[in-house]
């Protein structure tokens, strides 16, 4: 029997699952790994625990699907989740998480350079990305920059350690580090400007488009994770990017929001658009041909579990109690608003400087009340973000949502009703897994295409309308919302800087 492995690299774990040539789930696995948190705003990982879970989950599902022979493997991780490596690919120190926030200065700073590959960016990268991250280090810890051989995003240090090459994804590279496939490529003058002038050195030797053939998994790893057949490594990427190979394929009009600890948001559009409230457009990070363009709440589920069970106190097993309890409030009248930036904001408003904040509390207020607040400040926030595009000459016609929100039915209705528009929930599986088991059937010739190989493993939906009612409430309380913005800007960017004097 002939199957794909695909893996998963996400904030909290590995995920690893094995798929059939007809698109059917065999098998699947799972292994955690921690992080660590060393100062407010800051989050790092150990590579080492990347490698020993994917690993761990790996054997496990091809254990569970009865080891068949794998034709081709595919990795997809958090974008942004910077390594800082060796020239024998060991770290030299954690790997920077796509949540932190340290590089907030050097962010600025590319803003101010006007480089003309940044019009793909909004006209600056953020604070998360690779090349702020690569200032932060350079500036902060120096000796580690000048000693690092590799400074690479995880899914590239994933591809190295399966091939032994350090080939780099075009969708990370495009959308991350300022790469530019239609010109020069690596923005040598940009990076020199910015006080980093030998980072394209330290980046992977070669590019690749999504999808394309890497080269064969090498011995060491093959053994390690207990693989057998011919296991072409593919290119993989970003993992909510690639969610659009996942729901059929990307048509123009079609939105995918993986909704988890944050929301990512990505489409597709055969003419570039600029505003300066998305990220993007990125010529041929997915698609050759084609620009994708990126929104996102850096902070959505994670909201939701901080609501519940760190403010209200509630334990994971009784969460369901609590959501059963807010679902029959009526929407709005609790006289509630939570913003739901507690790690910023990353589109429209590109701050990461903006704090979260529950504003209206009185005595009476109650623990359903305010969760059910903040399920609808969540829902708020994903409303800001399409806006935007809409705003901005992009195109939505379909919202397809996946992720941790199929288990959260009330952020799921609240969603479709703050939007005002059925959305259409992905059934089943993990999607970002789903994608790469595409990306490795294309990349290992089962496929002519990635269009091919995501119709034919496009998965089940089912539709969620908004209630007529509920999506009047919340034009109000989506213009409340609005306006709470825009009046804590300024006391936010003051809180957010502990060491400064209030006065200031």
């Amino acid at each position: 029997m002939t199957a794909f492995l695909a893996l998963d690299l996400g904030t909290e774990g590995a995920r690893a699952a094995v798929y059939s040539v007809e698109g059917s789930p065999m098998g699947a696995g799972h292994a955690a790994y921690p992080t660590s948190f060393p100062r407010p705003g800051w989050a790092e990982q150990d590579p080492d625990d990347w490698w020993r879970a994917s690993v761990h989950a790996a054997r496990e599902a091809l254990a569970e699907a009865g080891h068949p022979s794998v034709a081709g493997v595919a990795v997809a991780t958090t974008a942004s989740t910077v390594a800082v490596l060796d020239g024998q690919g060991r770290p030299l120190r954690p790997a920077l998480l796509w949540m932190d926030g340290r590089a907030s200065e050097e962010s600025a700073l590319t803003a101010a350079t006007g480089h003309p590959v940044l019009r793909y960016a909004g006209g600056s990268d953020a604070v998360e990305w690779l090349v702020p991250k690569a200032m932060w280090l350079a500036r902060h810890e120096p000796e580690t920059y000048r000693a690092a051989a590799r400074i690479a995003e995880a899914v590239d240090y994933m591809v190295w350690r399966l091939t032994g090459r350090w080939a780099a994804s075009r969708m990370n590279a495009v959308c991350k580090s300022n790469y530019d496939p239609r010109g020069a490529g690596s923005p040598h003058d940009l990076y020199a400007s910015l006080g980093i002038g030998d980072l394209a050195g330290k980046l992977p030797d070669e590019v690749v488009p999504v999808g394309d053939p890497v080269g064969p998994l090498d011995a060491r790893a093959r053994e390690e994770l207990g693989v057998t057949g011919p296991a072409v490594v593919v290119s993989g990427g970003i993992d909510a990017h690639l969610s659009l190979l996942a729901i059929g394929g990307a048509p123009e009009g079609r939105v995918s929001i993986v909704c988890g600890t944050s929301n990512a948001f990505v489409t597709e559009i055969d003419e570039p658009v600029f505003p300066p409230t998305v990220w993007g457009p990125y010529p041929d990070a997915l698609h050759t041909g084609r620009w994708l363009v990126e929104g996102g709440q850096v902070s959505a589920g994670s909201v939701l579990a901080w609501a519940g069970e760190r403010l209200i106190g509630r334990p994971r097993s009784e969460l369901g109690g609590l959501i059963k309890a807010a679902a029959a409030l009526p929407p709005v009248e609790h006289g509630l608003i939570v913003l739901d930036y507690f790690m910023g904001n990353r589109t429209p408003l590109r701050d990461p400087r903006l704090r979260g904040a529950v504003l209206g509390l009185t005595l009476a207020s109650s623990p359903e009340q305010v969760y059910r607040a903040a399920v609808e400040g969540v829902a708020y926030g994903t409303r800001q973000v399409i806006d935007s595009f809409t705003d901005g000459g992009i195109a939505v016609d379909e919202v397809f949502l996946s992720g941790g929100i199929r288990h959260n039915e009330l952020w799921l209705q609240t969603t479709a009703d703050v939007l005002g528009r059925p959305v259409h929930l992905v059934a089943g599986d993990n999607l970002t897994l789903r994608a790469c088991s595409v990306l490795a059937a294309a990349g290992s010739g089962w496929h002519a295409s990635l269009a091919e190989a995501a119709a034919q493993y496009a998965p089940r939906v089912r539709t969620v309308e908004p209630v007529a009612e509920h999506v009047v409430a919340y034009q109000a309380g989506y213009a409340d919302y609005r306006a709470a913005t825009r009046a804590t800007t300024e006391i936010s960017h003051r809180l957010s800087e502990p060491g400064r004097s209030r006065g200031a």
